[in-house]
């Protein structure tokens, strides 16, 4: 069979790859998620084209792809409000909702479920292509079963040149792992593959939600299959693979004592492993779950060559479950635990509430909290070297020998590169208390407000982002530290957007008041980590 090379840019290839479809055929096409090996999902013979294509099992169902909301009341034998309400939140975008079908939906696509699995893809050529087909396309990832998924044209034409009719190439996919299948069937939604929209964010519109125990753990011998990605060993490729779990710098500690080898790893750690002689491919920072996400199928392809794979683990809470989530069925569920303890970053800006959660959060675990404010305080008075650094970097802030930390405030919070050289000399220490506390307690809660500038948050097997409303954090620093709303405003200026926070941790919560029961499922999250 020849495969037709078409272009999402081209209003006529699209047109082709519609037509493809409509006569039965099979054609690759781009999502946001990854590229999509699609058939009419009405014509149970086109649907079978795609299992032989693929070498897909015969009891792995397919997901729906729509491209206009109504066509769920065709597919669906009910539309429950609780759908309706992560679509007016979620769609078009990575999420897929499972329901009870209609007799619409052939054999070949449930795989004999009396369920059906649904998004609507937010790529607007896939939306495109779906238009002019005229009818729902069937697309589990476009790769042979078991491989690494497709995130490029050309990781498609790698597994399916020639067992396909055509390649539809939209470029990169911008989020690079399959969408969060979500089971609306039960009373509490339940995430039975995780992806970009997380747990926690379909908690916050439904109030309630959970995650299958097989996410983690695999089926059960017998249990039915309900999603794709639950039963078999996924995204694998030839080499054998294992992942190093737990924090950033304990995994890199752990694979830098084993044979050179390939490595998938964080940013940070990329030059170290290369100095050893290792095989690298990086995946972004290590806090970046986005960047992971993107890069990770990839990563596992350039890597596969013969050599074992090791990989630094991204932290599995938050957006980090998904990556990890594939990871863990890449290498048939081969890690190790790095981290001898669990450390719980916590930071967010000033007035948020950080202390005080921090408090809470270690009772809820049984954790000891140091609090970087108050050993910043306490290095000042006891650490003679520490001020005479202060001191010599900034002579204005020296009050009779001792290190006035208003009048320092007030001249690095107006100046970044003078905070730049402050914590320059602050941050090493700071961290190296930390990671003190943390060892001689057997894990700790770590209230560090400059948790990712001062590279602490290396050393977290979790991180905790606190947010509240600008006017509430805005009072509390008047309030607290008894300054003006002059110097409360200029104070919080200096510090990061709250999207730095959202960004870079692996969980947030919002701390408007005193009840904590966002913080109590946060910490029977981190409890089973």
């Amino acid at each position: 069979m020849k495969t037709l090379q078409l272009s999402g840019d081209r209003d006529n290839d699209i047109l082709s790859a519609a037509e493809v479809l409509k006569k039965g055929g099979l054609c690759a096409i781009p999502t946001e998620t990854v590229y999509g090996l699609a058939a009419d999902a009405y014509n149970g013979e086109a649907v079978k084209k795609i299992f032989e294509a693929k070498g897909r099992p015969q009891d792995n169902p397919l997901i729906v792809h729509i491209a206009d909301l109504s066509t769920l009341f065709e597919l669906w034998d009910f539309v429950p409000e609780q759908a309706l309400r992560l679509a007016q939140e979620f769609w078009p975008g990575p999420l897929t909702m499972v329901m009870k079908k209609t007799a619409a939906v052939p054999y070949e696509v449930s795989c004999g479920l009396d369920t059906v699995g649904v998004r609507f893809p937010e790529h607007p050529v896939a939306r495109r292509v779906i238009e002019l087909a005229g009818v729902p396309l069937a697309a589990p990832s476009a790769n042979l079963s078991g491989k690494p998924s497709p995130t490029l044209a050309s990781h498609v034409a790698e597994d399916m040149q020639g067992r396909i009719d055509a390649i539809l190439d939209g470029g990169a996919c911008s989020v690079g792992v399959e969408s969060t299948v979500v089971d609306m069937t039960g009373e509490v939604p339940r995430v039975l593959r995780p992806g970009a929209v997380t747990e926690e964010m379909i908690s916050e519109v439904l109030g309630d939600a959970c995650t299958d125990p097989a996410v983690e753990g695999g089926l059960k011998e017998g249990q039915q299959v309900r999603s794709p990605g639950m039963k078999y060993r996924h995204y694998a490729p030839e080499s054998p693979v294992s992942l190093f779990c737990g924090a950033p710098d304990d995994t890199a500690r752990e694979i830098l004592t084993l044979p050179a080898s390939a490595v998938i790893c964080f940013d940070e750690y990329k030059a170290e492993f290369e100095a050893l002689g290792f095989d690298c491919v990086s995946i972004g920072s290590s806090w970046d779950h986005a960047a992971h996400a993107r890069r990770i199928f990839d990563a596992l392809r350039v890597s596969d060559g013969g050599k074992k794979i090791y990989i630094q683990c991204p932290r599995r809470v938050g957006m980090g479950a998904a990556s990890v989530n594939r990871l863990m069925r890449a290498s048939g569920f081969d890690s190790t635990l790095c981290s001898p303890y669990p450390v719980i970053g916590v930071t967010g800006r000033s007035g948020s509430g950080k202390s005080y959660l921090s408090r809470k959060l270690g009772e809820m675990l049984g954790l000891a909290v140091f609090d970087s404010d108050m050993e910043y305080k306490k290095m000042l008075r006891e650490n003679g070297e520490l001020t005479k650094a202060i001191l010599k970097a900034f002579p204005e802030a020296d009050a009779e020998g001792r290190v006035d930390r208003r009048a320092l405030g007030n001249i690095v919070f107006r100046d970044g590169r003078k905070k730049a050289l402050l914590e320059s000399i602050t941050h090493p220490l700071v961290a190296k208390a930390a990671g003190e506390f943390a060892r001689a307690r057997g894990g700790a809660v770590l209230d560090v407000p400059l948790l990712f500038e001062s590279g602490i948050d290396r050393m977290c097997t979790a991180t905790l982002g606190v947010y509240a409303g600008e006017e509430l954090i805005f009072d509390r620093i008047c309030a607290r530290d008894c300054i003006s709303a002059e110097a409360a405003k200029l104070r919080l200026d200096a510090q990061p957007e709250l999207k730095f926070y959202f960004d870079r941790c692996d969980l947030m919560v919002k701390n408007d008041g005193d009840d904590l029961n966002a913080l109590r499922k946060i910490a029977e999250k981190l409890i089973k980590i």
